[in-house]
């Protein structure tokens, strides 16, 4: 398995694949239809209809695009078992400061529609908590060039 490869629940994968089908069929299509329509009215300068189309357009590519990316380099199944340390496709409970939050460990698109939080393992808190164990305190940087300290409280397989 590639390193840089993303876990994703089965569903998350089958949801995942379904938009791309989608935007690649009947939302392409849609737009195509939109962009024409609008061209249709005249002249293009001044056609609102046709600039938000055409920005509809780009923002459905880039999704296509991302979506592929995703779906060729990620790994489908169960969140992975693990000891209790932290790892992609944990539910994560810690104390950040003095705040305890608990938040989704890995891909956003693991969410879903839920009121999840979710922390990339690439993100400053991500790095620092990869691997980390109950009980163990790690600090990253934020963004803003605050150091944060971090206790982490428990890391269990999300279930979604």
């Amino acid at each position: 398995m590639d390193e840089n490869a993303q876990w994703l629940s089965q569903e998350a994968f089958d949801r995942l694949t379904a938009e791309l089908e989608h935007l690649k069929g009947p939302g392409r299509q849609e737009i195509v239809d939109r962009i024409a329509s609008a061209r249709e009215e005249g002249d293009l300068k001044e056609n609102g209809g046709y600039h938000a189309a055409k920005e509809e357009q780009g923002k459905a590519e880039a999704r296509i695009r991302y979506l592929e990316q995703l779906l060729e380099n990620s790994y489908v199944g169960d969140a992975p078992k693990g000891d209790g340390s932290v790892a992609p496709g944990q539910l994560v409970k810690a104390k950040i400061g003095d705040r305890e939050m608990e938040f989704l460990f890995g891909n956003r698109e693991i969410a879903g529609s839920s009121d999840l939080s979710v922390y990339s393992e690439k993100s400053p808190l991500g790095e620092a908590i990869n691997g980390a164990k109950p009980g163990d305190k790690v600090s990253y940087k934020a963004p803003n060039g605050t150091e944060m300290q971090v206790e982490v409280i428990s890391a269990e397989p999300y279930t979604g």
